[in-house]
Order: structure tokens, then C-alpha cells, then sequence
């Protein structure tokens, strides 16, 4: 098996973990959000957090599915460079955000977390898509 295919499966299981711990995020977010507040804090202060959190974990959301349809469009499949940047990304994200769970950080990191681990991996997936569909080149 070459080095390239064996990152396929890797790269979907991480993908897949990432976005497991953002669907538990979504589920557990009201002890995160009151992590970010003072101990007295308003109703209005925690909306906002709240809101906050909730658009960061949705725009998280598109961008796998970004991800995922050029991996299985086989844009980027077998694309060693996306490969292990996704990979390495995504299982960075999986470990940190579980910290962020379990530790309950506040929401500020998740932003330093989402910038690194979701829109890189996703911008070279959109950059990928414009090469193979708009520049007609080669999907590797």
C-alpha cells in the first residue's frame, strides 16, 4: 500500500473525530459559555457568548462540508499535501478541542482553534477545487 492511500482512511477518521467533538461542543456548550463569563454575569452577556460560540461551531460545520465534498468529489483524495495538512490539522483541532470541552476553556480559544485546524485545511480544499474545476488541471 503506498504511503498516499494509506492516508485516505487517517485523514477521514480524523475529519470525522473533529466533527464528533464540534457536534458535542453543540450539546455541552452552556458550561463553555459560562466559562467565558464572569461568576456574575447578565442573561445579555451570556446571549452574546452564546451566540458567539453558536456561529464559530456553524461556520465550522460549512467548512467540513466544504472539506468533505472535495474529498469525496476525489479532488483532493489522494492529494498527499492536502492529505497530511488535513490530517495533522484535524487531529490537532480533536485534541485540542476535547481540552476544550473537558477543561472547559474560555471561548476565545476556540477561535484561535478554528482559525488553524478548520479554515486552513478548507482553504487549500477551495484553492484545490478552483485548480481541478476552474484551471482544468489534474486532481493530484
Amino acid at each position: 500500500m503506498s504511503a498516499v492511500s494509506s492516508l485516505v482512511p487517517a485523514r477521514f477518521l480524523t475529519i470525522i473525530a473533529h466533527l464528533v467533538i464540534v457536534i458535542t461542543i453543540f450539546w455541552s456548550r452552556e458550561n463553555n459559555v459560562k466559562a467565558c463569563l464572569p461568576l456574575d454575569f447578565t442573561q445579555e452577556q451570556y446571549d452574546t457568548e452564546d451566540r458567539q460560540l453558536v456561529v464559530a461551531l456553524s461556520v465550522t460545520l460549512g467548512l467540513f462540508a466544504i472539506e468533505l465534498a472535495g474529498f469525496f468529489s476525489g479532488v483532493s483524495m489522494f492529494n498527499c499535501s492536502q492529505g497530511l495538512l488535513s490530517l495533522s490539522a484535524h487531529c490537532s483541532a480533536s485534541v485540542s478541542l476535547s481540552f476544550f470541552v473537558f477543561e472547559k476553556w474560555e471561548c476565545w480559544t476556540y477561535w484561535v482553534i478554528f482559525a488553524t485546524c478548520s479554515v486552513l485545511p478548507a482553504l487549500v480544499e477551495i484553492l484545490l477545487f478552483i485548480a481541478v474545476f476552474g484551471l482544468k488541471k489534474k486532481p493530484l
